[in-house]
């Protein structure tokens, strides 16, 4: 994922022809699954079947029917879709050569070019660490290179405060009005109390996750002794790699913490694009849709796909589904 990030024009051109393109093409008609849910109307209602999504229960209409009954949508044409986009010194971390803010800024540009080049809307709230940035909803070749610039120039605080995801979500939610596509990057290195934040914007709007990780989040390879800095408070920590124990610890710890959040965004009814800084961009779009498509089938009575099931390193895929009871 080499690219120039400095350099907005640069930048989006080689995605266009490396990225978009290929998408463009595979994805074909296939926008609507991989971005359902949003820009709906009200068209009618219906008694609860199962496997109907949970958050379109009218509970008025429950409690007054004593029967659970699910609001039916039309789909509008145009789509008014955010991101939500967490800068914060965190993101400066790649254990290669790239880092997450380039795979946040790779994915964002992307992202809001395929949806403003249909004449949809993107705006964007970014966070820094301090304070926020908030990009009105706009389409357009300009407003994505606008968007590049501001993912890359941003200041970046020396010492930040550690991030409050919560907070940064919750103002977000005071911002966004109108029930839109709403799109969460994150490391999720965070203040804990993220959780409610989360599922109040789930609530409200079309929400996705897409988690930034690097290898190194999980496993710590044996190097020796090296210096860990926070980069956001600045603190520093020497540890001893060669440590076999010190290394399982910390492995044990980074898996209960990677399960903690994906119960959350299970429980928040939230699906999970996993984005990490050692695969294709590409790849992890497509992974994406397969699973989409593959959660609109089990709501037909279908089953999961195997190869769905499971990340690329082994692991259980990390796309939670909500709602399903």
């Amino acid at each position: 994922m080499s690219s120039s990030p400095h350099q907005p024009e640069a930048l989006l051109r080689r995605l266009e022809w490396t990225v978009i393109r290929r998408l463009d093409g595979l994805l074909q008609g296939d926008y609507r699954t991989l971005f359902r849910g949003f820009g709906l109307d009200l068209a009618d209602l219906r008694e609860y079947q199962p496997f109907d999504d949970v958050r379109h229960i009218d509970w008025n209409v429950t409690a007054r029917t004593q029967t659970p009954h699910v609001r039916v949508f039309n789909e509008d044409r145009e789509v008014t879709a955010w991101l939500l986009l967490d800068i914060s010194p965190s993101v400066d971390f790649g254990s290669a050569e790239v880092s997450k803010r380039q795979v946040l800024g790779e994915f964002a540009a992307v992202l809001a070019r395929l949806l403003t080049r249909r004449g949809n809307k993107v705006g964007a709230i970014l966070h820094n660490g301090l304070d926020d940035l908030v990009m009105s909803p706009a389409s357009g070749r300009r407003h994505v290179l606008n968007l590049i610039e501001q993912v890359f120039s941003r200041p970046r605080p020396l010492h930040a405060p550690q991030t409050d995801l919560g907070a940064f979500v919750r103002r977000s939610v005071n911002v966004i009005r109108r029930r839109s596509l709403v799109f969460v990057v994150s490391d999720f290195i965070s203040r804990p109390g993220w959780e409610g934040a989360l599922s109040q914007l789930s609530r409200r709007h079309e929400a996705i996750v897409a988690r930034l990780v690097d290898p190194l989040d999980m496993t710590l390879p044996d190097i020796g002794l090296l210096a860990f800095q926070d980069p956001e408070t600045g603190e520093q920590l020497f540890v001893d790699t060669a440590d076999k124990r010190f290394r399982m610890r910390f492995s044990t710890v980074a898996a209960h913490a990677e399960e903690a959040q994906l119960e959350a965004f299970d429980a928040a009814g939230i699906d999970v694009l996993e984005l990490s800084t050692g695969e294709d961009l590409i790849d992890a779009v497509l992974r994406f849709m397969e699973l989409r498509k593959a959660w609109t089938r089990l709501g037909s009575g279908g089953g999961m796909p195997a190869h769905l099931t499971s990340r690329p390193d082994g692991n259980r895929s990390s796309v939670g589904k909500g709602g399903a009871p």
